[in-house]
């Protein structure tokens, strides 16, 4: 059945050429089939997993589709609890029947969601996307995607789809928590390293959302986006742009989306011209869910399912997911009948196939046995000898996943109360004090998934802060009160918190958010907000407490920033740990204790003021405060802001190089010292400020960064080279310049705490730069 002898069957030759030589042999039902994914096991009433899916899910008759192929299986793992050695059995005997179902034996390419861990009952839950960006640290997420890439692959799985390299336009947007921060070079470096990460595991990485997703107007999901091509071309896309060309990804997931009127899904200047012809990308475009689908339905720039089926794959999508619907019978019909020319489904089915190719499914020793199934017994009989026999959750992973939660865990204030001193009696109150959800994202399984099974154990230890604090502080009394919930705006706990306030040494204060979706949660994917104030009343609850006098610890368990209210200026200390995954309360807790030294920096702003959104410190001139409006955008908290147990000196920075041409670069040297009597983190922030430029530009944007880890009394000596192409912005006529003229490289703690002022020059004519420009500094330790 598989032909071996067959071209497309041979390793050596080129991956193409095999690719080619398949889709010569097959009739066009048999090239369609490879453009789809079937989600097996999801419900068409649209309540679990998104709105409209009733009228985006055709039912679908499994024997009759498998004799042509099978492009994708959708989410395995990710879409019912299932013991992930049973799931890996019942994937490898699926991939069995659908590789012997049809004339050339193609198995399907399997995906799940990654974005904070392997989506699957039992696997690690790691701190979302914004605490990656906290971490300012891409080395360690980039070995936290090796391990998900390790993880992912052991079971069978090929694809992945992460990681988010939304920039952040409007705080109140329910997908916050995916992102990585408000500031496109943060985004770029991290979210680089997760596909390097992930893609050296084997796995396809896909980039997300292609794009403009997150800069939807008034920070509402799915809603039209009413950006210029300078923001989009200097904010949007360069961590896209740098993802493409460093991380060398395999997938890129259109955005669901319109940007002035053209929906992402039907853009070929954007995935085509601008992705594939200038960027070189030469994988899979893969649709957001149903994203196709929408052209017709939300977009309105298709008249039916078959041209939204032409209108998608013209512009370069390749894949429909997550089922079948505008690619099957729709497609079919518009190729018959000639509406649509069949190169362009070859097209798309070149790219698929040499992905296939890629990954070895073609191959004659092909098996679908993954290696996390290699020699346990009753792999191919009893499924009781392997419950429990994978896991995804292992101490290695668990160690990891408290690293990068130690990492991410942000100190925005502290008055000296911590860390905390042998405290006799802890109040711990609020609504996150003791739940486990309050530390995970909206795509962590057990709140994407398992919210649905509320009966069903997570499959993972998850501590809550009431557990974790009683451990850390064995020789205290605890108390703990709710004094309200999430979002209830409930008042009637608020005594019990007061009353075990006031008797206590230190009252810590557990608050934030629930991850969850479509309005389930206050945070996650479709639970927009609608100001940045504290959800229900948990302001109520924080002003009462700091009332009683009492030093208050705000510990927010959260997946977006909240203005703070008087916190700012009185709570005794503030903790911001952005969704810290199964581990984050061991992070925070170790936070008060001091036992870690925080070194987290906040990837976004806390806002001073829960209205006047969106407000992002990446802003001109006309965008901050000013004489000529009664709104004050200024943050509370800056970008890049964060504190430690410890103290840094940084020398005046000695310019060895302060004026080239806009082909050359500046060279400086700064020594950073710690001065204080504990290890710890600083990270060097780079800022650029162009006083005049021939279009508006930001006051200050980071074009560089360098996380160092220094003892008690050591010193570091950085030799800094920033090349002048990191002054580039996209000019009046749309191309991407470097200006002569003055520029100041601001050497700072944060983009609020500015350390050293450097002023530059470039010299020259106006220089056009592209794609291939340099986009990094270089910190050189001497």
């Amino acid at each position: 059945m598989r032909q071996d002898d067959q071209p497309w069957r041979d390793p050596s030759l080129d991956p193409h050429a095999r690719a080619d030589a398949l889709i010569a042999a097959m009739t066009i039902r048999e090239k369609i089939a490879q453009l789809v994914g079937v989600w097996v096991g999801a419900g068409a009433d649209g309540g679990e997993v998104a709105p409209h899916q009733h009228e985006l899910e055709d039912s679908i008759d499994l024997e009759a589709l498998l004799p042509d192929g099978l492009g994708q299986l959708t989410r395995p793992f990710g879409t019912a609890p299932v013991d992930p050695a049973l799931g890996a059995l019942s994937l490898a005997r699926s991939q069995r029947r659908i590789a012997a179902a049809n004339r050339f034996g193609i198995p399907a390419l399997a995906h799940e969601e990654c974005l904070a861990g392997f989506a699957a009952w039992g696997a690690t839950a790691y701190p979302v996307p914004l605490s990656w960006g906290a971490t300012f640290d891409p080395e360690l997420i980039r070995e936290m995607a090796t391990a998900i890439g390790r993880d992912l692959r052991s079971v069978g799985i090929h694809q992945g789809l992460a990681p988010v390299l939304d920039v952040v336009r409007d705080a109140r947007w329910g997908r916050v928590e995916e992102t990585i921060g408000e500031d496109p070079y943060l985004v770029a470096t991290i979210a680089t390293s997760y596909v390097r990460g992930l893609e050296s595991a084997g796995i396809v990485a896909t980039l997300k959302h292609f794009a403009g997703y997150a800069a939807s107007r008034a920070g509402r999901n799915l809603a039209p986006v009413s950006m210029g091509p300078r923001e989009r071309a200097d904010v949007v896309l360069p961590p896209f742009e740098m993802a493409v060309r460093e991380g060398r990804p395999r997938s890129v997931m259109h955005a669901y989306t319109d940007t002035d009127g053209i929906p992402s899904a039907a853009d070929p200047d954007l995935l085509t011209g601008l992705l594939r012809e200038r960027w070189g990308f030469t994988g899979t475009v893969v649709a957001d869910y149903f994203g196709i689908a929408f052209l017709k339905l939300l977009h309105g720039v298709a008249a039916d399912w078959t041209d939204a089926a032409l209108t998608a794959l013209a512009s370069g999508v390749d894949v429909e997911l997550p089922t079948v619907k505008t690619f099957g019978r729709p497609l079919l019909d518009g190729l018959l009948d000639g509406r649509i020319d069949e190169d362009l489904v070859d097209r798309a089915l070149r790219r698929v196939l040499v992905q296939k190719v890629q990954l070895g499914l073609l191959d004659p020793d092909w098996s679908p046995v993954p290696s996390a199934l290699a020699g346990l017994d009753g792999a191919a009989g009893e499924e009781a000898a392997l419950l429990g026999r994978i896991d995804l959750d292992g101490p290695a992973n668990r160690a990891l996943a408290e690293r990068i939660a130690e990492a991410a865990v942000v100190l925005v204030r502290n008055d000296g109360t911590l860390p905390l001193d042998r405290p006799q009696r802890i109040a711990l109150v609020g609504p996150n004090a003791d739940t486990a959800q309050a530390l995970l994202g909206c795509y962590s399984f057990p709140v994407h998934v398992g919210s649905l099974h509320p009966d069903l154990p997570p499959g993972i230890e998850l501590p809550t802060l009431l557990q974790r604090v009683r451990e850390e502080f064995p020789g205290a009394q605890v108390v703990t009160a709710a004094g309200t919930g999430i979002d209830t705006g409930d008042t009637s706990g608020l005594a019990e918190a007061v009353a075990a306030a006031r008797d206590a040494d230190v009252a810590v204060l557990a608050l934030g958010d629930r991850a969850g979706l479509f309005g389930r949660g206050t945070s996650g994917e479709g639970c927009d907000a609608e100001s940045l104030e504290l959800p229900g009343a948990q302001r109520t609850l924080l002003d009462a407490l700091l009332d009683t006098g009492t030093p208050v610890v705000l510990v927010l368990l959260a997946g977006r920033p909240y203005a703070l209210g008087r916190a700012v200026t009185e709570a005794a200390a503030v903790v911001q740990a952005f969704f810290p995954g199964e581990e984050g309360a061991r992070a925070a807790t170790g936070v008060l204790s001091g036992r870690v030294n925080p070194s987290g920096r906040l990837p976004i702003s806390i806002p001073a003021r829960p209205g006047g959104q969106p407000a992002g410190y990446l802003a001109p001139r006309l965008a901050q405060a000013g004489s000529v409006s009664s709104t004050d955008p200024t943050p509370a908290y800056g970008f890049g802001h964060g504190l430690g147990y410890t103290e840094f000196s940084w020398s005046e920075p000695v310019v060895t190089r302060d004026r080239t041409d806009t082909g050359g670069e500046f060279e400086l040297l700064l020594t950073v010292a710690n001065t204080g009597h504990r290890a710890g983190h600083e990270v060097v922030q780079l800022y650029l400020h162009d006083p005049v430029a021939s279009v508006v530009q930001p006051v200050q944007r980071l074009v560089g960064y360098h996380r160092l880890a220094l003892k008690p009394g050591e010193r570091a000596r950085l030799r800094i080279t920033v090349p002048a192409d990191l002054a580039s912005f996209t000019g009046r006529a749309g191309r991407r310049i470097v200006e002569p003229g003055d520029l100041e490289l601001r050497l700072a703690a944060s983009s609020t705490d500015v350390r050293h002022t450097v002023a530059l020059r470039l010299t020259g004519a106006v220089r056009e730069v592209d794609h291939t420009r340099r986009l990094h500094p270089s910190f050189r330790a001497e």
